[in-house]
């Protein structure tokens, strides 16, 4: 143990020993070596060059990726020093004037760590600075930002060993949480660090419970359930679309939940803030891309949901680990569906084949991962190339487990048929052999003729993506990522075939089947199972009873969804009814009293106890446009002008506002219909919907039997349920 260095670390940040292996890291860099350093989030990376920064002649450059990271970095170094500007950062969001006092700093010897984006570091005017000083050494923090393996990949990274050439070698420390085998080398050959001790800890985080839920319509009410039951503590919760993290942040925030949205497309003074309010505690909750989170120095983060699966699981990982980095407790839970997933490769289409080659390995690792009913750290684990031995029971799968299959004779046929395939195909094709099901790539490569095909034809179709997975988990296959997954026989595989061969009773092999997800739209189970069919039945008798006496139609009083949501959510009071769909303040009054009598007298009898997390606010269901729609009508402008100016089509213009005439919300479209249609066609059709015992539009297409338009109908019907509904 070094005593001297333990004096410094007690000196500068009050710890009185280090974790893991910090002192050594920090020990080698001193002595003026390179060192690669794979550390999971939580586990000290950063102590391992600002401790050497303080203690070496010169100033350390970080490369770091987000400008967030660098502002909480550059607070944490400030803030345990008498003076001011012992770190700073320069990146674009600075002004000319604070750049010059970041630059007199560091010539004066006062700066230790400058944080510098890729962006800046590569700039011709930051490489003639960086030459005229003394650079101690350069620190790359989320240095997978330099393979495009990793889930973030950044191309100003790949421009980092050039910079340090032009500025004058100094030892080069890379850091980062989460990396592949291939990623690691990736980044150590970019680099020009080949020859770096490594220095990994394990993946594992024992304190950070997994779990993966079927994604489904009542997400948003699952979500907020499970915050309210934890009451005060600090998550984040990541989107991949920056429209779905402002929208669910409102929802969050209209249900008494301290929440705010961040993503990159925010103003930099409303990211820093909503940065400070969350570590301040001021805020509980954070929505976000994943451009929140990265070297976020918050310890008591104690939940993380990923709204949306990932589209790595490198970038899952990490993610993850942004909770319980003070050693308590952390729930991990993603929500997840197929169809996520065939966005996510859509989305790739437009990617050079290559880009389009790696995403699409990396989205069937994650697959895998969520679909998988093995122990969930073991797949995590084994994806960094670490082995987990036996069941963590820290997560859904191990919580919950499937009954096992013994599946030695799918095990034996999955190794052959890699063998005669020559590791040469990737799980799909192998598949397709063990089933013995002919494709052109089989038949050119003479497969379809070999004894071995069609070996597994018997066995269940949904066996085998288990037994492959199993398989690799206990390393009798691995994944080629050089050719973006090919399946390879292992040494212990070719044993294991080699002892069957040769008549030794091989070890049981057991396996259990895949979890299943249903498409992301379809109605969640809680929605369809909580409907209370009896009150449902009660609710549409009182509807025609309220009907008859207000001399409306039953679906001007209460439309058919919203006595489903109230026979599920058991609103007993004109405040709760509203937060149903559909049902806005003047419906409300008008219209309520009665339900609500109802429902609470039917509550009284049957003895029901009403859940109070599933009582969820919900937000009109609006896009960027609906506010200007509402203005626009207010403003009495002509639709189709409105149309024009949202460059929206006149039918999708009409779906606009048949969601905020159906959402409650009243808008006055007489003005524009009198002024396009004559007196006599209005009275006709208003006159239908007045009859009418459904809103139905097929229905009074047919009524009308081409007599009138489409929109001319649907247009009139708005104005109809506007008018006498809301």
């Amino acid at each position: 143990m070094n005593h001297e260095l333990n004096q410094k670390l007690k000196h500068y940040f009050g710890f009185d020993s280090f974790r893991g292996q910090q002192e050594e890291i920090i020990t080698h860099l001193l002595n003026g070596n390179d060192c690669f350093v794979l550390m999971p989030t939580g586990g000290g990376k950063s102590m391992c060059y600002q401790l050497p920064s303080l203690l070496m002649e010169g100033t350390a450059i970080v490369v770091s990726p987000l400008i967030a990271l660098m502002k909480n970095q550059v607070d944490v170094i400030n803030g345990i020093s008498e003076h001011d500007g012992v770190a700073h950062c320069l990146n674009s969001s600075m002004s000319k004037t604070m750049v010059e006092q970041v630059k007199r700093d560091v010539r004066n010897g006062v700066t230790k760590l400058l944080y510098m984006a890729p962006e800046s570091l590569v700039k011709e005017e930051y490489i003639e600075f960086l030459k005229s000083i003394k650079v101690s050494f350069f620190a790359i923090d989320e240095a997978h930002c330099i393979s495009e393996w990793g889930h973030d990949f950044r191309p100003e990274y790949r421009r980092i060993r050039p910079v340090v050439d032009a500025v004058g070698r100094a030892p080069i420390i890379a850091l980062t949480a989460t990396a592949t085998e291939k990623v690691r080398n990736d980044i150590k050959k970019s680099l020009g660090i080949s020859d770096a001790h490594d220095f990994m800890s394990s993946f594992n985080r024992p304190n950070l419970y997994y779990e993966v839920r079927p994604k489904t319509s009542d997400v948003d009410k699952q979500i907020i359930r499970y915050i309210k039951q934890h009451p005060g503590q600090s998550g984040i919760i990541y989107c991949l679309s920056r429209k779905q993290v402002e929208d669910l942040a409102e929802v969050l925030r209209i249900n008494d939940i301290k929440a705010a949205p961040y993503h990159a497309g925010l103003d930099t003074a409303v990211r820093n803030q909503t940065q400070d309010d969350f570590l301040m505690e001021r805020l509980d909750v954070i929505c976000a891309t994943i451009a929140f989170g990265m070297g976020i120095d918050k310890h008591d983060v104690r939940f993380v949901i990923h709204y949306d699966i990932p589209k790595s699981l490198e970038g899952y990982y990490q993610e993850t680990g942004r909770a319980g980095r003070d050693g308590g407790d952390g729930q991990c839970i993603a929500f997840y569906c197929q169809k996520d997933l065939q966005k996510l490769e859509k989305l790739m289409e437009s990617k050079q084949p290559t880009e389009q080659e790696i995403g699409r390995h990396l989205l069937h690792e994650i697959k895998a991962y969520a679909e998988s009913s093995i122990c969930r750290r073991k797949v995590l684990l084994k994806y960094f190339g670490e082995t987990y031995p036996g069941n963590c029971g820290n997560c859904d799968n191990c919580r919950n487990p499937k009954p096992s299959i013994e599946a030695t004779d799918g095990l034996r046929v999955l190794l052959t048929a890699i063998k005669v395939m020559k590791d040469l195909y990737r799980s799909h094709t192998v598949i397709d052999f063990i089933k013995g099901r002919p494709t052109d790539e089989l038949d050119a490569a003479g497969l379809t003729t070999n004894e071995e095909f069609g070996a597994g034809e018997g066995m269940a179709e949904k066996l085998w993506n288990p037994i492959i997975r199993q398989a690799i988990v206990e390393g009798y296959v691995v994944k080629d990522i050089e050719t973006y997954g090919n399946l390879k026989l292992t040494a212990a595989g070719r044993k294991w075939l080699s002892n069957d061969k040769n008549g030794i009773q091989p070890q049981p092999f057991y396996v259990t089947e895949d979890n299943t997800f249903n498409d992301c739209e379809a109605e969640g189970a809680a929605n369809g199972s909580a409907l209370d069919e009896q009150l449902y039945a009660i609710l549409k008798t009182l509807r025609r009873e309220v009907a008859r006496k207000k001399g409306v139609q039953p679906y001007i009083v209460f439309m058919e969804s919203s006595l489903e949501q109230m026979a599920t959510m058991y609103p007993v009071t004109l405040e709760e009814l509203q937060n149903i769909q559909g049902v806005g303040q003047g419906k409300a009054r008008r219209y309520g009293q009665p339900f609500i009598e109802q429902i609470k007298a039917y509550c009284e009898e049957n003895d029901i106890i009403r859940p109070e997390e599933i009582r969820v606010r919900s937000v009109a269901n609006k896009s960027v446009g609906k506010v200007k729609i509402i203005s626009c009508i207010d403003r009495k402008m002509p639709l189709n002008e409105i149309a024009d100016s949202l460059h929206l089509k006149f039918p999708e213009l009409l779906d606009e506002l048949e969601s905020i005439v159906y959402s409650g919300t009243r808008v006055d479209l007489r003005y524009y219909i009198e002024e396009v249609m004559d007196e006599e066609q209005l009275d006709d059709i208003y006159g239908y919907f007045e009859e009418a015992e459904t809103d139905s539009l097929d229905d009074a297409y047919d009524e009308f039997d081409g007599d009138y338009s489409d929109e001319d109908i649907r247009l009139v019907r708005l104005m109809y349920i506007s008018e006498n509904a809301n």
